[in-house]
């Protein structure tokens, strides 16, 4: 089933940019290879809505991948980046913006005491994990099947056969013995999580986890694996490194530490603090921030890190974050979407449901089942491309991968959530 939205100006766009870019985007899920016909090339966005350059308009509940908590085009966001703007756009010096979003975060985050801004989520890992290598003098990195953190590397691993397997390469062009220096591990097996310890304990410079894993769907790990964690890289000397990503300041202004109360060593985060501009940032201790040049002898830079523009985007948009009953009501908001959509789907005998975290939600088409690793999320996409297609007829946006989140903003008021669940009630009709 292809959705019957108008197409064409799409259409024509990509036919274009594939003499371009490779396969005619600049990020691989963009290209709509999951669902139907060419990926739509958005022209604007305001509040809730976005409008393709055919002139569809949608709800979009994808918010460019989660930066975008208060909406598109916040008019606080917007002005803060016009005001930064008409001072210059790039300096490659310091500035009192840095320090005042630097401000901003560390006064309302009891986890990290000093931090560094960069210019992705992807540099902020690869310089977190560099940190964790050379505070401890090991060499080993822990991670877990179904967490995603970027195109490092070692990283870019997936797990063999076996107990605590060594990683194997899932990308061409990266060396098995950068994805040998990678321990893998299924999530929430606390089994092997000890007996991985127990065997390599001594070689593991960091364990990093998503501690909501939310880029292979949204697998809620429970607590009880989250704390073991935490006691088995006390107890080796390995540093607990979250990558929230995806999670920080989402679910929370301190994310998934915050909510679970787990105090990691060293915590990543994007975009979010940027208002949706190209940022990131890695966090950690004074001891362990000590080591980062040019306080200490781990190297780390960038011309573009803490960017004027992106910063003066970020205070403002965090601004509005900090202020009390922002996250509860973001929350109230999630709950009273996704329960309708669930009841729906109940009230029907859909193999339906939507998990959610915050003002994050996943479409599970595992009906009830509670899914926690990524081996058991159902590879049958095609009740996903049906829904995906038939939410795009109603005027709804969502991300283009079965295996996506997506997020509710603050600009989704309750009325705005009522024509959305009508919109999604009538898809989901159609294509359960």
């Amino acid at each position: 089933m292809t959705s019957k939205i108008k197409r064409s100006n799409s259409e024509a766009l990509f036919e274009k940019a594939k003499t371009y870019f490779p396969g005619g985007v600049n990020s691989p899920v963009r290209a709509f290879k999951s669902v139907d016909g060419a990926p739509l090339f958005m022209k604007k966005g305001s509040g809730v809505n976005v409008w393709d350059e055919d002139g569809n308009e949608f709800i979009d509940f994808c918010g460019s991948w989660g930066p975008l908590i208060l909406g598109h085009r916040h008019e606080g966001v917007f002005q803060a980046v016009v005001s930064a703007m008409d001072n210059g756009s790039s300096f490659g010096a310091p500035t009192a913006l840095e320090s005042e979003l630097a401000e901003l975060i560390l006064s309302n985050n009891r986890f990290i005491e000093k931090i560094r801004f960069v210019s992705s989520g992807t540099e902020a890992v690869m310089s977190a994990l560099r940190l964790a290598r050379g505070f401890t003098g090991k060499n080993k990195i822990l991670k877990f099947d179904g967490c995603y953190h970027g195109h490092v590397d070692s990283m870019l691993v997936s797990a063999g056969s076996g107990l605590a397997t060594f990683g194997t390469s899932s990308s061409a062009g990266v060396p098995e013995i950068l994805a040998n220096e990678t321990l893998v591990l299924p999530l929430n097996h606390i089994d092997q999580l000890r007996q991985c310890f127990k065997d390599h304990g001594h070689e593991i410079a960091s364990a990093i986890i998503e501690p909501i894993p939310a880029n292979n769907g949204l697998l809620l790990q429970e607590k009880t694996f989250l704390l073991e964690l935490r006691k088995l890289c006390t107890e080796y000397n390995v540093l607990l490194h979250f990558d929230e990503v995806i999670s920080g300041f989402r679910v929370g202004f301190e994310g998934a530490a915050g909510l679970y109360d787990i105090a990691p060593d060293i915590v990543t985060y994007g975009k979010i603090i940027g208002g949706g501009l190209p940022v990131g940032a890695y966090g950690a201790s004074k001891e362990i921030m000590g080591m980062v040049s040019p306080d200490g002898p781990v190297y780390q830079a960038g011309t573009l890190s803490g960017n004027p523009v992106a910063m003066a985007a970020g205070i403002a948009q965090l601004k509005e974050c900090v202020k009390p009953g922002f996250y509860e009501n973001q929350q109230e908001r999630t709950l009273y979407f996704v329960n309708a959509l669930n009841n729906h789907a109940k009230s029907k005998g859909y193999n339906f449901q939507i998990v959610t975290v915050g003002s994050i939600f996943w479409l599970s088409f595992d009906g009830q089942t509670t899914i926690r690793e990524s081996a058991r999320i159902n590879a049958d996409m095609t009740g996903f491309r049906k829904l995906f297609n038939a939410l795009l007829d109603q005027g709804i946006y969502i991300g283009p991968s079965g295996y996506e989140v997506g997020f509710v903003s603050q600009a989704h008021t309750k009325e705005i959530l009522d024509v959305a669940i009508e919109k999604f009630y009538s898809a989901m009709d159609e294509a359960l």
